[in-house]
């Protein structure tokens, strides 16, 4: 059994995916988040188990209606979809299937064969993988495409709506960022066939409902700027390995354990929490409770200017100057006094 394997315990792993990667590599100094995903563990249910669960995730009726979109996209061997991306009919569609745990590296070798023999297809469920923070992870995009001029293309299908040519810029933002995922995997997975990396096209298709009915439009994303975002993340994120090896031998995350001795066990593990953590994480109440009274609660632009200063209570006593600044807080105590004199000022 592997290391990683003991820090679950008994629970079964969870996969790795485009969202969670997008999510770590938004935030890549979290060696919590980074061990906890590698490790499988399922941080919703480890955040209900310690006491602090969050409304995250998707609704019930958005996952529905999203299951219900795609389904009506690909029927038919992706009749609708095709006529949508303005796809040749000729254009052959594989469906891969989906596959228990046990299985994803047949299914990632067909995806493979498919891409190596370079027939112009429609490729559903394929299975990609790449490497983060030294481990292997498999993902699913929801479609790769040829384009007309012999490129292949990722294709995420969403369920947000697009209104009036318009869609909510955040979700619009976060589509891109896990389509750039896409986009790395499939030129790592032709780079170890031979092929040509640039062959897989920086600009992806988004397919969402028009308006407030089920009719698809699809729409273009060019994400190199996320592309470049992830490779930079990427190459900072410490070895999952090394930081699981640097923890207590008997520590573990079984959810089967009592609450308090998880609690004590997420202790061992550094977290970076900031206020965004709310909308990308399962844990982020509990590390916001664990972080009251830091400067880090207060965002990342605050604990950057505030560099060296870990508490709230240090940051009044360094501006009201009851404390005196070491070295390294000289700087930033200067800032504080200045502007707390300024708010004497406006507020008498």
């Amino acid at each position: 059994m592997s290391r990683l394997d003991q820090l679950r315990g008994s629970g079964r792993a969870k996969r790795h995916n485009a969202r969670t990667i997008a999510a770590l590599t938004g935030n890549p100094g979290c060696n919590r988040r980074a061990v906890l995903d590698a490790a499988g563990i399922d941080k919703l249910k480890l955040a209900e188990r310690v006491g602090f669960p969050g409304g995250f995730g998707q609704s019930r009726f958005a996952l529905t209606r999203g299951n219900a979109f795609e389904a009506m996209l690909k029927a038919d061997d992706c009749a609708l979809l095709r006529s949508v991306l303005e796809v040749d009919l000729g254009v052959g569609y594989q469906d891969l299937g989906a596959d228990d745990d046990d299985t994803l590296g047949s299914r990632h070798d067909r995806t493979a064969g498919l891409l190596a023999g370079a027939t112009a297809a429609l490729i559903d469920h394929p299975l990609l993988t790449l490497d983060v923070a030294g481990q292997t992870v498999y993902l699913e995009p929801d479609l790769i495409a040829y384009a007309h001029q012999g490129r292949l293309q990722v294709v995420e299908i969403k369920s947000f709506a697009i209104v009036d040519g318009q869609a909510e810029s955040a979700k619009v933002s976060g589509a891109a960022v896990q389509a750039a995922v896409y986009v790395l995997a499939l030129r790592a997975l032709l780079e170890r066939l031979g092929l040509d990396p640039s062959l897989v096209s920086h600009e992806v298709v988004l397919v969402c409902p028009e308006n407030f009915s089920l009719r698809p439009v699809a729409v273009v994303l060019d994400v190199r700027k996320q592309l470049s975002t992830l490779r930079r993340q990427l190459s900072r994120l410490a070895s999952v390995d090394a930081l699981a090896d640097a923890l207590p031998d008997d520590l573990s995350f079984d959810l089967a354990l009592d609450p308090a001795l998880l609690v004590t066990a997420l202790g061992h593990i550094e977290p970076r929490y900031a206020p965004e953590c709310l909308s990308a994480c399962e844990l982020s109440v509990f590390c916001r409770s664990e972080a009251a009274g830091s400067t880090a609660a207060l965002g990342r632009t605050v604990r950057e200017s505030l560099g060296g200063i870990e508490t709230v209570e240090e940051v009044l006593a360094l501006a009201s100057g009851e404390r005196e600044p070491t070295e390294e807080q000289a700087e930033a105590a200067a800032m504080l006094r200045a502007a707390l004199r300024l708010r004497t000022e406006v507020l008498p």
